[in-house]
């Protein structure tokens, strides 16, 4: 505990005030996780959909806005291992099922329902449905100022 200084606690604070809208909108008011059909969305290939969520002006002086998005993969269903870099900073929120994810450089690991990581602009990840479900990133993107 004696490593928890004021920057830690500036960045703890930061990452906490990020992700609690986020994790609200993990369940909505109806109770549990949505619930999307086969055509819901925008289809980007590889038995995954694109669900747009909400935007919103940023609090955050490095970005302009947050935009907050699903991505829905169906079983077995994985990014593409060619897929470009990332165009932005982001906070990936399991909202349901279970994920493999492989960053460069790292060895690959699990993410479970309930679970965040995050991704940064010109990084590439990769995530893999292991689940026997439909699983859904919940991703804020941290769109430049």
């Amino acid at each position: 505990m004696d490593d928890f200084d004021r920057r830690s606690a500036l960045s703890f604070g930061l990452l906490t005030a990020l992700a609690t809208p986020f994790l609200a909108l993990a369940s909505p008011a109806s109770g549990g996780v949505p619930k999307y059909g086969p055509t819901d969305g925008q289809d980007i290939g590889n038995n995954r959909r694109v669900v747009m969520l909400d935007k919103r002006e940023s609090q955050i002086a490095a970005y302009k806005e947050i935009q907050v998005i699903d991505i829905v993969y169906q079983p077995g269903a994985m990014d593409p291992p060619d897929s470009p870099p990332m165009d932005t900073d982001m906070i990936c929120f399991i909202i349901q099922g279970k994920f493999t994810i492989k960053k460069m450089g790292l060895d690959p690991y699990t993410v479970n329902e309930g679970d965040f990581y995050s991704c940064g602009k010109g990084k590439m990840d990769n995530a893999t449905n292991i689940g026997n479900g439909v699983g859904i990133h919940r991703i804020a993107l941290l769109i430049p100022a």
